[in-house]
């Protein structure tokens, strides 16, 4: 059975996502660690990620152009997602009038919500401006 030891590649990996808040890509990874004359295969970094996930140091999020991932200290206990269907930034929303919403679904529906994989779908405040800038 191989071991999990530590490399040079694996610490850049860890470094970085704790230097990056929000949500960054394995394509992030690379392309910065890349950047900055670190050589490390998308193989590599696909591995890492699954593991760091896996251990709880990693939150995943499935977005329509892939997986992303965020650093587990920057994820705050329910929330919500906003995602902008234009520029396809994902939010984190922490809001009581939204945390109303589950249990008024639960007690009315028997449904219980996932907080932290419920996405709403809109336009964001930049996006929002765009749009009516050219109505």
């Amino acid at each position: 059975m191989k071991s999990d030891y530590e490399t040079k590649q694996k610490a850049a990996i860890i470094d970085f996502i704790k230097s990056n808040s929000g949500h960054i890509t394995a394509k992030d990874i690379v392309r910065e660690l890349s950047d900055c004359g670190e050589k490390v295969s998308t193989a590599t970094v696909y591995r890492r990620l699954d593991k760091l996930v896996s251990s709880g140091m990693l939150k995943k999020y499935i977005t329509d152009k892939g997986a992303c991932y965020q650093y587990s200290s920057e994820c705050h206990g329910d929330h919500f997602h906003l995602k902008c269907t234009s520029c396809g930034t994902l939010f984190h929303v922490d809001c009581e009038f939204l945390m109303s919403i589950a249990p008024h679904i639960m007690e009315h529906h028997n449904f219980k919500v996932d907080s932290r994989r419920t996405v709403m779908y809109g336009l964001c405040e930049n996006c929002n401006m765009e749009e009516c800038a050219y109505e």
